[in-house]
């Protein structure tokens, strides 16, 4: 028992010095601690101090002025200078000069680089392009032509109808009536009762002058004729009229996309020339 009592009395004395000398090793890095944080005022105050040992009053002020970065103003005090000796007064007294007001003090404020603004260059005028103006248009010559339509008169007969057109001047001046014959009547002369009996879409393929003879060459819409025998006889009658109304021209031989046909529609023959006295 002794010794359990012994052995627990010397654990307890080793961990009371272990727990002192803890104390003391934490005591000591507060402390170190401390001073590396207050280093600087540490040094400020031993400063001031020292200053305070060593030197005058005015030191300090200086060492703080440092410190917090106030500026200092010196006053250095100067002995005060001899005043001259006064001059004897003058035996004639003269009249005291006016008393000039000081000069003004003029501040020059320095003027302002002039600054120069460099424009660009102003860009050149175009000129607009010249057009030439067209010339004037020559005024197209036109000429008298007869072409012929048919009308249906009163009674039901059918007869010729002539109509004078103004077709511009050309070297086939027999083309350019059978065009406008087959282009039909205006819209006045079909108010006229002037109608048109050559089959629609018949176009004129060619057109030649033999001799006395004009050879015609037609499209195939000119062997249909809705208005049967009648209406052949008024085609063919509404041409021949046409184009023997040129000086040089006494009969015309139909062709039918280029050959000679001996009939038209019912039995009316086509395979000579036909004149005005055919009808």
């Amino acid at each position: 028992m002794a010794r359990r009592n012994t052995a627990r009395k010397s654990k307890t004395v080793r961990q009371g010095s272990q727990l002192v000398v803890i104390f003391w090793l934490v005591f000591i890095l507060v402390i170190i601690s401390i001073f590396m944080i207050n280093a600087a005022t540490i040094q400020r105050n031993f400063n001031i101090f020292r200053t305070r040992m060593t030197s005058s009053s005015g030191a300090e002020e200086e060492i703080l002025a440092l410190e917090n970065d106030i500026p200092v103003t010196v006053i250095i005090e100067q002995p005060p200078a001899s005043r001259p000796a006064p001059e004897p007064a003058a035996s004639v007294q003269t009249p005291p000069a006016a008393t000039s007001a000081p000069p003004a003090t003029t501040t020059t404020t320095p003027a302002a680089p002039a600054t120069t603004t460099r424009q660009p260059p102003a860009a050149a005028p175009v000129a607009a392009p010249v057009t030439a103006a067209p010339p004037p248009a020559a005024p197209v010559q036109t000429r008298e032509r007869a072409v012929y339509f048919t009308h249906v008169g009163s009674d039901g007969q059918i007869l010729h109808s002539r109509v004078i057109r103004r077709v511009p001047v050309s070297e086939s001046p027999m083309q350019d009536a059978l065009n406008v014959l087959l282009a039909g009547p205006s819209a006045d002369e079909i108010g006229r009762g002037v109608l048109n009996l050559i089959p629609q879409n018949t176009r004129l393929l060619s057109a030649a002058v033999r001799g006395s003879t004009a050879y015609l060459n037609f499209s195939e819409d000119f062997l249909f004729n809705t208005f049967g025998v009648e209406g052949y006889v008024a085609q063919l009658r509404q041409i021949v009229w046409t184009v023997t109304e040129f000086s040089n021209v006494r009969d015309v031989q139909f062709l039918i996309d280029g050959r000679r046909h001996d009939y038209l529609g019912e039995g009316i023959w086509i395979g000579s020339p036909i004149s005005r006295l055919s009808f």
